[in-house]
């Protein structure tokens, strides 16, 4: 069976608010290395033959092109965002070639997703159609109810990860509208066009950050995967 032609669009449209700086969160560095670079070299390291397309505020694309000059970052395109990330990635989709028979969104600020993993997604979209990877809850939750709250069951909740990916015409077709307020990812736009979605393992290191601890947690990921590389050597 003939491998699946994948288009990347990796959202990095984000203001950095959260996390604080002058630059949005995207760009800071992990174990010397930007966030986006990390998001962008992952999937060029699993997908190699893969078009990939970043998303960016525009006030940042030519920033972006002269601070990446100085990484080794994988060849990339890049358009310009929108004012929700729906419109990032409508503008990301628009970008693609008609060619592609899978497309993924990934967020630019989760820079672990393994090659295993980004593949195991891949399988699952050509197979089903879609593929959200997603992990078990292993906090407790509640549910608040005015001044109340509950208990809620967390064996019924899964935590939701990028990338998500979906057949090419299902995407595009979901995409055909006009942002809605509850659209949250890619899974709840294609849901509103009437498709189902399936679920596949996703990873616990696959963090997206967002915060100060985040970076934290981050360097932690770079390190042991500097001492996983190193004993595999």
């Amino acid at each position: 069976m003939e491998e699946p032609r994948v288009g990347v669009i990796i959202v990095a449209g984000g203001s950095g608010k959260r996390m604080g700086g002058a630059l949005p969160k995207q760009f800071s560095l992990v174990g010397g290395e930007p966030i986006l670079a990390r998001t962008i070299n992952a999937f060029r390291k699993a997908l190699p033959t893969s078009r990939i397309v970043v998303v960016l505020p525009a006030e940042y694309i030519e920033f972006w092109k002269n601070f990446s000059a100085r990484f080794d970052v994988a060849k990339h395109s890049i358009v310009e965002g929108g004012k929700e990330r729906f419109h990032s990635v409508r503008n990301g989709i628009a970008a693609l070639s008609d060619a592609v028979d899978l497309i993924a969104v990934q967020d630019g600020v989760r820079p672990f997703a393994s090659k295993e993993m980004i593949l195991r997604a891949v399988a699952c979209a050509a197979e089903k159609g879609s593929a959200i990877p997603v992990v078990k809850a292993v906090d407790s939750y509640r549910t608040i109810e005015g001044e109340e709250s509950r208990i809620t069951d967390r064996t019924l909740l899964r935590i939701v990860q990028t990338p998500q990916i979906f057949s090419a015409p299902i995407l595009r077709a979901a995409y055909d509208t006009d942002f809605r307020s509850e659209f949250t990812d890619d899974a709840s736009v294609v849901e509103y066009s009437g498709e189902c979605v399936s679920l596949c393992e996703g990873e616990y290191t696959n963090i997206k950050i967002t915060t100060p601890t985040d970076m934290v947690f981050a360097e932690a990921i770079v390190s042991n995967l500097g001492e996983n590389n190193n004993n595999e050597e």
